[in-house]
């Protein structure tokens, strides 16, 4: 069995390397079932449709240029790419590029109470597909 420790993962937002201010990262890939019973049937039948992903990331708030809360600021409402591979070694069959374009959305700049650590946790949905890159 083939197990590793998820501490040297690669995250970009908008090509801004921010993998030293997160803490964890969670791709979450699905796609929407559609039913195809027919009359007569027994059971539900379904069949894949299209692919409904989302990222859930948490961030440490740092408000320095090109880091968390700048470059979330920037590309809030829009449209943008977000890469994620698990070390930052080459990217080959057991260290995936994943690739995706995700609306950046429901983002929380401020956040904690006296004497915390600021930090925000997002969940954003890919807007098409996730592209992984073996080569």
């Amino acid at each position: 069995m083939s197990v590793y420790m998820s501490n040297g993962v690669v995250l970009t937002v908008n090509a801004v390397d921010l993998s030293t201010l997160t803490s964890s990262v969670t791709i979450n890939r699905a796609f929407e079932e559609l039913i195809v019973t027919s009359m007569g049937d027994t059971g539900q039948k379904q069949v894949k449709g299209l692919e409904a992903s989302s990222i859930s990331i948490e961030f440490f708030n740092d408000d320095a240029s090109s880091k968390t809360l700048q470059t979330l600021n920037s590309t809030w409402g829009t449209n943008t790419t977000v890469t994620v591979k698990q070390t930052s070694a080459a990217t080959s069959a057991t260290n995936p590029l994943y690739t995706m374009t995700c609306l950046i959305n429901g983002i929380t700049p401020i956040n904690g109470a006296v004497g915390d650590l600021s930090t925000q946790s997002v969940t954003w949905n890919v807007s098409g597909n996730i592209v992984i890159t073996t080569s």
